[in-house]
């Protein structure tokens, strides 16, 4: 899930399929007429090089005209921006020395052709009623709106529990400031419940794009949920880290973490610049 959120080729597939979008009606057309189809986004002059045969369009884009388009066997290729219909009834020839981990002969090409141009390809599955997006290495299977919104929702439960318990200790930490009590337990508990909510927040955000036109509710929830969170992080950072410590390599460093790493707080303790810890982990 990170891994797609960190990688912009294929978020930005994701943002041309998500629901609302022209390119998602046309697909949902495609998909409920159980036809299937092939489609390529021509994104570069490299893309040509695997399309032979078919006959020109050079029309407007349209839902219909894609559905239309798809009850015909070739792959149809649209331009990069999905604002016109460049070919339909095209045949996609890539190299077939490229391995490809996909058994259905549509899929397997869209694979193909996906990993030897870099373009985004969309093959909808005629007996699973499946989208799959292709993009470099990349694999994406859209899921029914009504199955992400229900992740959504579980997922925003949680974070308001994570949310909950992280005030509390930034309540906390507050109130030991006041006292000159803090010790490098509060911060480093406050920083983990931290990195709790952004990993919570980084997966709505998943489903936010996912949802497309339909997610904007679950965004106002995150946004509201959210708060000052981010800034609280680094000002804590500023307050009680070392000099010699970057913020950007510490908030790179904590989300490596693992689950297991970050329940640990000498780890995040380590991370602000402090060594040598016993049981005592006085400041």
């Amino acid at each position: 899930m990170e891994d797609i959120l960190s990688n912009k080729s294929l978020l930005h597939a994701l943002k041309m399929i998500s629901p609302g979008t022209p390119l998602r009606q046309g697909l949902d057309n495609v998909l409920k007429a159980k036809t299937g189809g092939l489609i390529v986004l021509a994104n570069n002059e490299e893309i040509m090089n695997v399309v032979d045969g078919g006959f020109a369009i050079n029309a407007e884009y349209s839902p219909s005209y894609l559905y239309e388009l798809a009850k015909m066997d070739g792959a149809i290729v649209l331009s990069g921006d999905t604002k016109k219909i460049l070919f339909a009834n095209a045949q996609l020839i890539p190299d077939y020395s490229i391995p490809t981990s996909e058994t259905g002969t549509r899929h397997r090409t869209a694979e193909r052709v996906a990993r030897q141009t870099n373009a985004i390809v969309i093959a909808i599955s005629q007996r699973r009623n499946v989208i799959t997006v292709y993009r470099g290495n990349e694999k994406y299977v859209a899921e029914e709106i009504s199955k992400i919104f229900t992740k959504a929702n579980q997922a925003i439960q949680t974070l308001e529990k994570y949310k909950y318990v992280l005030n509390q200790a930034v309540i906390n930490l507050n109130a030991l400031e006041f006292n000159d009590l803090v010790t490098i337990y509060d911060v480093a508990l406050a920083l983990q419940k931290m990195e709790m909510v952004m990993r919570i927040t980084n997966i709505i955000e998943k489903y936010v794009i996912e949802l497309g036109d339909e997610g904007t509710l679950v965004s106002m929830q995150l946004e509201e949920l959210m708060g000052t969170t981010r800034t609280d992080e680094e000002l804590i950072f500023k307050d009680y880290s070392r000099q010699s410590v970057d913020i950007k390599e510490f908030k790179k460093k904590i989300k490596n973490l693992s689950s297991e790493e970050l329940v640990d707080l000498i780890n995040i303790a380590k991370m602000l610049g402090y060594s040598g810890f016993s049981e005592n982990m006085d400041m």
